[in-house]
């Protein structure tokens, strides 16, 4: 096996067997209801975003993921070649880029005077930037070396900039700023995936950066545990777990994000819980709720108090649920989800997930956001980078519904990437990166990618032709 071939996901696992069929019918309906590339000019004559994509995704149902991860038990996932049949029509890049969904979390930060009320808000925009991985079991496409991705977004106040920085480890960086210089929002990501039987689990190693110019702050913190399970047999579902650390670098405050593995009998699935303390460490406020739905700040001793009066009033429930759980080895049953987070009287809603579209589970399972990241907006070409995931042929292909020729395509990109790389060995010329450049994170001193600023300058005559 060629070792340029990858396979990793900083985010998802695989589809599951059960996804939704749609009908040659169905397809033609999706199409008549859009003009260019999947949008819809409103009636007044601008242009809007879209809201589906230009075709529903390929059933899964006749493809068996066993025989490509067998002999993976225990191994990171970093050279092996999947179908593209799992992949969703997305760049890792792109994936990445759903961090700023909620973005308005921060430019409310961005308006508080008090340090832990910023801090508050700050720990929910962490919270969010998971919420879309819920039922998101497709992968997304593995950039190539020197791929980029922007986003601007004017009503929402943002522009980003991600490159692929390095192939072998896989690493993302990315970089966003306000458009009126409140905040600058940067990270790198070096996703890592192990195999273990009936689970994929992903380790998102690197450190993401928030500073904010006006209070002169910069919070770091780094991305939950994520493991999907039933890659073999079963529904696939998703839990985040581990324990995050936000630190205000400047006041000393921290936040500690307590994403709970579900357990044995599925109480906590989905459940994150927080605690925000001073550099005293003198506890100020509690965050709980589910990242998948919604989260709620309160006061330390008044949600303490709910829950000795839960575990008074719990009773024989966890008996319950034990006598109806299976336990079986053929797949991990996924609990029963409770839909609703229970509102401790006197909490404060901090963040609310978006509904998705009702086209969702024909595509992809994306949200209205991840539905608009692929489109060519008029005028993009020749003002984006040309090596911007929206021009990756394969990509293009695959959200367009021919599967054949985002196969082919894909297998071209792929070799004349490692084309490129003889090439370079022969020389003996080193890759450079663009737009970013290693270095070490001014707040923890770690290893991260730094943005070297240019980009949106639009001068772009030396860049490497990838696709």
């Amino acid at each position: 096996m060629n070792s340029e071939e990858e396979f990793y996901d900083a985010e998802t696992g695989l589809e599951s067997d059960d996804s939704c069929e749609v009908s040659f019918k169905d397809a033609c309906v999706y199409e008549s209801k859009q003009t260019v590339n999947g949008k819809v000019p409103s009636e007044n004559g601008v242009w809007e975003r879209r809201t589906t994509l230009p075709a529903p995704m390929f059933s899964r149902n006749d493809f068996s993921i066993w025989g490509f991860l067998k002999k993976c038990i225990g191994m990171e996932l970093s050279k092996i070649t999947m179908p593209i049949v799992f992949n969703e029509p997305l760049s890792f890049l792109q994936r990445i880029t759903e961090y700023m969904e909620h973005t308005y979390l921060i430019h409310k930060a961005c308006t508080r005077s008090d340090s832990i009320e910023r801090m508050q808000l700050v720990a929910a925009f962490a919270i969010s930037a998971v919420a879309s991985q819920w039922d998101r079991t497709g992968k997304p496409f593995n950039p190539l070396l020197g791929e980029t991705f922007e986003l601007t977004r004017d009503e929402e106040g943002y522009r980003m900039i991600s490159e692929q920085v390095s192939h072998h480890p896989p690493i993302s960086a990315l970089y966003s700023e306000s458009l009126n210089q409140d905040f600058s929002f940067h990270g790198s990501i070096y996703p890592k995936l192990k195999f273990w039987g009936k689970s994929v689990e992903a380790e998102p190693k690197g450190t993401m950066t928030l500073e904010l110019s006006k209070h002169r702050e910069a919070y770091t913190w780094t991305n939950p545990m994520c493991c999907v399970h039933n890659v073999i047999l079963g529904k696939l579902w998703i839990e985040q777990y581990g324990t995050v650390e936000i630190v205000n670098h400047s006041t000393g405050d921290k936040c500690l994000l307590n994403f709970k593995p579900c357990g044995m009998f599925g109480k906590d699935l989905h459940r994150v819980e927080v605690h925000i303390q001073d550099k005293s460490k003198k506890k100020h406020r509690v965050i709980y709720g589910k990242w998948t739905e919604c989260v709620y700040s309160i006061e330390p001793k008044v949600y303490e108090t709910n829950k000795k009066a839960e575990k008074k009033s719990g009773g024989d429930s966890k008996k319950h649920k034990q006598e109806q759980s299976t336990g079986g080895d053929d797949a991990d049953e996924m609990p029963d989800v409770q839909e609703t987070v229970t509102m401790v009287p006197g909490s404060t809603l901090l963040w609310r997930v978006a509904p998705r579209p009702p086209n969702s589970t024909q595509m992809y399972n994306f949200t209205n956001f991840a539905m608009t990241l692929n489109e060519l907006e008029p005028g993009m070409i020749g003002v984006i980078a040309p090596t911007d995931c929206r021009l990756r042929p394969d990509i293009r292909a695959m959200e367009n519904g021919d599967i054949d020729t985002a196969s082919r395509e894909k297998e071209r990109l792929e070799e004349k990437q490692r084309a490129a790389r003889r090439e370079r060995a022969k020389d003996e010329e080193e890759w450079s990166t663009r737009w970013f450049q290693q270095g070490n994170n001014p707040y923890t001193g770690a290893a991260d990618w730094i943005y070297k600023g240019g980009y949106f300058d639009r001068r772009y005559p030396h860049l490497p032709d990838i696709y």
